[in-house]
């Protein structure tokens, strides 16, 4: 299975992580929130569907991943380091706590009412 992260600075409290079954083209994409995966790299964190940890607590070099959907559960082993270097270049972008100044309230609330 491969991984595939994604983020954008107009929805700056998320990271879209696609995963995709080898010799496959169809990706299955979640969306988990920044501070979750950051967090999870330092220790266990998370509650319902998504969990991230580290595989050993305190160790850098790789995280677990928990997606509980209904439908079944998936445990992912990803590279701590490779989340690490993801998540530093999110924060060149835009800084941890900054991230209300990248929302844009206005399209946010339009989309919730349906006008956009």
């Amino acid at each position: 299975m491969t991984m595939r992260l994604r983020y954008e600075p107009s929805d700056p409290y998320v990271v879209r992580a696609a995963f995709t079954v080898l010799d496959s083209d169809e990706a299955v994409e979640w969306i988990i929130g920044r501070d979750l995966l950051a967090d999870g790299l330092k220790g266990p964190v998370g509650e319902g569907d998504i969990q991230v940890r580290p595989v050993i607590d305190h160790d850098p070099r790789d995280v677990y991943i928990l997606l509980s959907p209904p439908a079944g559960t998936a445990l992912l082993r990803v590279s701590g380091r490779d989340v690490r270097a993801f998540l530093y270049e999110t924060e060149e972008l835009v800084p941890r706590g900054a991230e209300t100044g990248h929302v844009d309230l206005d399209a946010s609330l339009a989309q919730l009412l349906g006008g956009g």
